[in-house]
């Protein structure tokens, strides 16, 4: 282990960079920044601890924030996202990186731990495992904090839960909740990125099927969204009666779990919250169910429980287990029921990344400038960034859109008619 890294193999790099600088020439938003910030500076003498899933896309926002002057320390948060030649790349470009593949909780902790360990200004978090380290771990390493941003949907319910209890220690940006981030990364990136993880995966095919959605969110959206376009007849289960309304309006099957159990081919969990997915669901599902979680953490299916209710087990598939019941039915897990869209893929497009990404940036921007007049809360992203970010995307595909004129903004804020 050098005290600079900790990663599988330096010498992986060249195929890291490659991977960058493919991902680089499709996002023009981070490529716009980067040659901003290399001409502000903002960031200079500024530490920046940043846990994201480390692929490129990821590490393409690294190099933009370093080409703004800050000290970047990066690792990934989902052990099996992680691409080592990716955390190559980017310790040979002298960023202090703690991550590989294939890592053990332990050694995931620790390399979180590792990456607070330089005493961060700014936090960028996928799922809280930073934030959640400094409050319950390691405080000292928080005291130079001045904010941060939270990438997921995950990790924004974990950050309301700290607010509501009154712990959280500094202000940290819902970025998860931003018109350019959710309206766009949840929904086409998360629909298009889940079934090219599934199809890669299984190599079967999606029409025919029964597609069992569980949630509707903005994530399971456009899980529910992709299947109906690839053919599949979708059943969605919720526990919002809203929710609910819509996907039967939108034209899903809405049912309880307990229902759709036996009907499915294939089920995918995105919902933040855990065992939506149980055993006792699985003992009615077909021979040869397909599960799959699209949520950030690995407890939307009840893994655990699966494991011991199983009376073998065996890989039937790269990246899939299956697992015999006790009733002779086998049902296979993809990606060991995590994130199945980064954990068995290549995560979201580029171009969607781009966004989201986008809002990352600008969002640390707002804490280095504002932090000393925000509350220790979730802030939401201001509007002023989500239009900036999209008027930079509608430029770069060289679209134009009608403006108000001053009569219409007269008319808009006028009660009169």
């Amino acid at each position: 282990m050098n005290n600079q890294y900790d990663i599988r193999d330096i010498s992986l790099a060249p195929s890291g960079h490659r991977k960058i600088q493919w991902v680089k020439h499709n996002m023009p938003l981070l490529s716009d920044l980067e040659e901003e910030f290399s001409a502000t500076k903002p960031f200079e003498g500024l530490r920046i601890s940043l846990s994201v899933h480390l692929e490129a896309k990821t590490a393409y926002l690294c190099l933009v924030l370093a080409a703004g002057g800050a000290q970047m320390s990066v690792t990934g948060s989902n052990s099996l996202s992680t691409q080592d030649d990716v955390a190559a790349a980017l310790a040979d470009e002298g960023l202090a990186v703690f991550a590989y593949h294939g890592a053990t909780d332990e050694e995931y902790m620790k390399h979180i731990e590792m990456c607070l360990e330089h005493k961060p200004h700014i936090i960028i978090d996928d799922g809280g495992d930073l934030v959640e380290m400094i409050h319950s771990k390691r405080p000292d390493l928080g005291e130079s904090v001045m904010g941060g941003c939270e990438e997921t949907t995950t990790g924004v319910i974990r950050l309301k839960a700290m607010e509501k209890d009154g712990v959280l220690k500094f202000p940290m940006v819902a970025v998860n909740d931003a018109k350019c981030k959710h309206l766009f990364d949840n929904r086409y990136g998360t629909g298009q990125s889940v079934w090219d993880s599934i199809m890669r995966n299984t190599n079967l095919i999606v029409a025919s099927k029964t597609v069992v959605v569980v949630g509707y969110g903005w994530c399971s959206r456009g899980i529910a969204m992709r299947a109906a376009a690839l053919g599949a007849q979708v059943i969605v289960t919720e526990i919002d009666p809203v929710k609910a309304m819509e996907a039967k309006m939108d034209g899903y099957d809405v049912m309880t779990m307990a229902k759709a159990a036996p009907l499915g081919d294939m089920f995918i969990s995105a919902t933040g919250c855990k065992h939506t997915i149980t055993v006792e669901h699985m003992l009615t599902m077909k021979d040869q169910a397909i599960l799959a979680n699209a949520g950030h953490f690995n407890v939307e299916i009840d893994m655990a429980g699966l494991e011991e209710a199983a009376v073998a087990k065996e890989e039937t598939r790269n990246n899939i287990m299956g697992y015999t019941l006790k009733n002779g039915r086998q049902i296979n897990v993809i990606a060991e029921g995590k994130l199945v869209n980064i954990a068995a893929a290549d995560g979201h497009p580029a171009e969607i990344m781009d966004l989201s990404f986008a809002v990352q940036a600008m969002s640390a921007m707002y804490i280095k400038e504002h932090h000393k007049e925000l509350k220790n809360s979730v802030i939401d992203v201001s509007g002023e960034i989500d239009d900036i970010i999209a008027r930079r995307r509608l430029k770069a595909w060289d679209i134009e859109i009608d403006e108000l004129t001053e009569d219409q903004k007269n008319y808009l804020n006028s009660w009169e008619l």
